[in-house]
């Protein structure tokens, strides 16, 4: 054989063997965020990490993005404020990360806007509220589905106008959430000429809610507008249950912040029944986009093991969500620069598998997502049941509507 030959031959396959070492070697794109896995976000932070991690499992699956494997960087924020402006700047600085998510929820987001913007960073939001409505950063996009700010009290209200309410009561913890929440509450009512007869918002300590329900029932409103936390919407719907509210009560919940979880649910019970509250994703016909059901199936399955919310509709699927919008935008410009993929992401519609979504200029939704569905026909202690369409079913928005209200509150509960 040609002595020249072998030799190219053999220059050539070191050529290869190294390109496919460089290959072997690209460094994976890195996404880094805190998340709260301890404290008391860390349902919620766990659940929609776990949604984010089947997302970067499957992405992997199909090669990565650019051709690079997907890596997350994550640290625990303890849900706490104070901790998330130093974690993103470590990300940055000593993790180099090529992307930004951001913690779950309102309260560890807030403080790292200013941050965020100063570096020119794009960050993907993760169900927090109304934290760019100050900072205004311009590459800020939410994965939550509340589009305008009254989109809450907006459906609830409607809700109980068309039932014939034409009074209001607004109950609501006194913490800066419920109270952004009770006040877009006020706007919408005189809006759509409710008059407010209740307005009362409780010490965040508060456990015993008879006295505060009694009250409600001394005003006699039509419309029971309630902004609450978790161990709250609890104590408040026990004290109803014991008191009741009177057969004047066209519609009662609304922004009542814990019965979107599988463990308050079943804990609750057939408490629930009558209750119209807003939430994000329910097993309801209108909810099934392409992927959804494969998703949720990966989710249950993992969900065991990870210890988390067995049922994980309010956030986990937003999780997945927020991948697929990078994924989408770092494919279709081949880039991981900042303000490119932030023009993709505001100029186009993503599909997505709690369907499409179209931002506005504030990096929120264009158009409002946000459910408010009517518990019915609940029993104790049955975690399986909510797994099927019917027990919480969607009257608002229209287009995703699956039945009518039933009304008064009180019949309601017996349904």
């Amino acid at each position: 054989m040609n002595r020249r030959r072998v030799i190219g031959w053999a220059v050539a396959g070191i050529a290869l063997g190294l390109m496919s070492v460089a290959s072997a070697e690209e460094p994976p794109i890195k996404i880094g965020m805190s998340m709260p896995q301890t404290g008391g976000l860390a349902g919620g932070g766990k659940a929609s990490l776990l949604g984010i991690e089947i997302w970067r499992d499957d992405i992997n699956a199909k090669g990565g993005l650019l051709g690079r494997k997907v890596e997350l960087v994550v640290y625990d924020d303890k849900s706490s404020a104070s901790e998330t402006p130093a974690l993103y700047a470590k990300l940055l600085d000593v993790d180099k990360v090529d992307l930004l998510f951001a913690p779950y929820a309102t309260v560890p987001t807030a403080p790292i806007m200013p941050l965020v913007k100063q570096r020119g960073m794009l960050l993907m939001g993760n169900f927090s509220f109304q934290v760019n409505s100050k900072v205004h950063h311009d590459m800020w996009f939410n994965n939550a589905p509340w589009g305008p700010a009254d989109s809450w009290a907006t459906g609830f209200l409607t809700l109980g106008q068309k039932a014939g309410g034409k009074t209001v009561a607004i109950l609501s913890a006194d913490q800066e959430f419920a109270q952004n929440i009770a006040t877009t509450a006020r706007d919408v009512a005189k809006k759509l000429n409710l008059q407010v007869v209740f307005d009362q918002a409780y010490p965040p300590s508060t456990a015993e809610f008879s006295s505060i329900i009694r009250a409600v029932n001394a005003a006699k409103p039509d419309i029971v507008f309630v902004a609450s936390y978790p161990p709250d919407s609890a104590g408040i719907l026990r004290a109803v249950n014991e008191i009741g509210v009177g057969d004047n009560v066209k519609i009662l919940g609304g922004a009542m912040v814990g019965l979107q979880f599988g463990a308050v649910m079943e804990n609750m019970g057939s408490l629930l029944n009558g209750v119209v509250n807003f939430n994000t994703w329910l097993p309801e016909p209108s909810m099934y986009f392409d992927g959804t059901k494969a998703f949720f199936e990966k989710y249950s399955k993992r969900a065991v093991q990870a210890k988390v919310d067995p049922l994980g509709y309010y956030l986990a699927p937003y999780g997945y969500a927020m991948g697929q919008m990078i994924e989408e935008a770092v494919n279709a410009t081949k880039s991981l620069d900042q303000k490119t993929l932030a023009k993709y992401l505001r100029e186009n519609t993503h599909k997505t598998i709690v369907g499409p979504i179209t931002f506005a200029e504030d990096g929120e939704w264009k158009e409002s997502a946000t459910l408010e569905a009517q518990f019915r026909g609940v029993k104790d202690k049955n975690m399986d049941q909510f797994r099927s369409a019917g027990k919480q079913v969607i009257l608002f928005p229209d287009r995703l509507k699956t039945g009518d209200l039933i009304t008064p509150f009180e019949d309601a509960r017996n349904k």
